[in-house]
C-alpha cells in the first residue's frame, strides 16, 4: 500500500494492533515530507454549555472543543454512563493534528440531568444541535459504546445537509447479543410478575405497574446499569439500550474502522462481526490485552487508527 493510500475495508478487516503499532496499517501524514513545517492556525480551545431542543425539551450540553482552527473536524462521542473524561487521553493527542469537539450527552459529564427522558432520537437531536452550533458540514467521528450506536443512527438517518467522512467506532453497541439462558428467565419471571396486573381496572393497572417497577425484586430482575438509574435517566437507559442499528447499518456508507479489545466483556466478537458485514466498507481491529475502555487503556492506538482514515 502507498503511503498517501487509504486502506480499503479488505485492508482494514485484517489489521491487527500490535504492540504501538497498528499491522496492516499505514500512518499517513500528506504535506509533511513536501512542505515540510505546516503552519496552522492558532489553537483556540473552548467550552460552552449549549442549550438543545431534545426531543421537544430543552436540555444544556456541556461541549468542549480544542485543536487547530483549521484542522479536519472530528466529533467524539462518548458511551453510556461515560463522559468526555472517559475520551480525555485520545482527545488530547487527537487534538493536536486534528480540530476536536466532544460533549456530555444530558445526564452525563457536565451536562445536567434532564427533567425528562429521551432515547436515541434524542442523542440524535444533540448532535444535531452541536454541529449547528460548529457550523460543520463534513466531518469525522469517533465514538465509544452507546456514542458509536448514536453515530450509527445519525449517519443513517439525519445525514444530508450534514455527512460524516469516516467513522472510528471503539466497542460499538447496538446489535443485539445471543441471549443467554439467565436472559430468558428473567424476562420470563417480569413476565409473570406484570400478569395479574393486566386484569385490573386502567387507573388501578397503572399504579400497580408502577409500584411494581419501582419494588426491590423488579430492580433485581434489570441490569447492573437499570439498578443504578431513577427517573428520567433510567427512561432514557431503557430506551436507549433497547435501539438497534443492525437495519441501519446499509445506509451508512462510509468509511468505517471498528476497534474492540480483545478482553471486552460488554461487545461480542460475534457482534461487530455483524456490525462489519453489514456496512458497506468497513473494518475491524482487535487492540490484545485490552477491554471495553480501549481508549482509555490504549489511546495512542486508537489515535494511530483515526490517523489512517483522516488526512490532517
Amino acid at each position: 500500500m502507498r503511503p498517501d493510500q487509504k486502506p480499503n475495508a479488505e485492508d482494514r478487516s485484517r489489521g491487527v494492533v500490535a504492540g504501538d503499532g497498528v499491522e496492516g496499517f499505514s500512518i499517513s501524514r500528506t504535506g509533511s515530507v513536501e512542505s515540510g513545517v505546516v503552519e496552522r492556525s492558532r489553537d483556540s480551545a473552548q467550552e460552552l454549555m449549549l442549550e438543545t431542543r431534545v426531543e421537544g425539551s430543552v436540555m444544556p450540553v456541556h461541549v468542549a472543543v480544542k485543536g487547530p482552527s483549521d484542522g479536519e473536524k472530528v466529533l467524539v462521542l462518548h458511551g453510556w454512563g461515560a463522559s468526555i473524561e472517559h475520551m480525555r487521553g485520545l482527545i488530547d493527542d487527537l487534538s493536536m493534528d486534528y480540530r476536536v469537539a466532544a460533549l456530555d450527552f444530558p445526564g452525563h459529564g457536565k451536562s445536567p440531568a434532564p427533567s425528562v427522558g429521551y432515547g436515541m432520537d434524542g442523542h440524535l437531536d444533540v448532535m444535531d444541535a452541536v454541529l449547528e452550533e460548529l457550523d460543520w458540514t463534513t466531518f469525522n467521528v469517533v465514538g465509544h459504546s452507546n456514542g458509536g450506536r448514536t453515530a450509527i443512527s445519525w449517519a443513517a438517518l439525519r445525514s444530508g445537509s450534514r455527512s460524516i467522512a469516516a467513522m472510528v467506532l471503539v466497542a460499538p453497541s447496538g446489535i443485539l447479543r445471543r441471549r443467554t439462558a439467565s436472559f430468558h428467565i428473567k424476562t420470563w419471571a417480569a413476565r409473570i410478575l406484570k400478569a395479574p396486573f393486566h386484569i385490573l381496572p386502567g387507573p388501578i393497572k397503572r399504579a400497580g405497574l408502577d409500584w411494581l417497577r419501582h419494588s426491590l425484586v423488579w430492580r433485581l430482575l434489570g441490569s447492573s446499569d437499570y439498578r443504578s438509574l431513577q427517573g428520567p435517566m433510567r427512561d432514557t437507559f431503557v430506551r436507549t439500550v433497547n435501539h438497534y442499528v443492525e437495519d441501519l447499518l446499509p445506509s451508512v456508507t462510509c468509511q468505517v474502522l471498528l476497534i474492540r479489545g480483545d478482553q471486552d466483556e460488554a461487545i461480542s466478537s460475534e457482534q461487530l462481526g455483524i456490525m462489519q458485514a453489514g456496512l458497506a466498507d468497513a473494518g475491524l481491529f482487535t487492540i490484545p490485552e485490552a477491554g471495553h475502555f480501549a481508549q482509555m487503556e490504549r489511546p495512542e492506538i486508537v489515535a494511530k487508527a483515526v490517523r489512517t482514515l483522516i488526512t490532517p
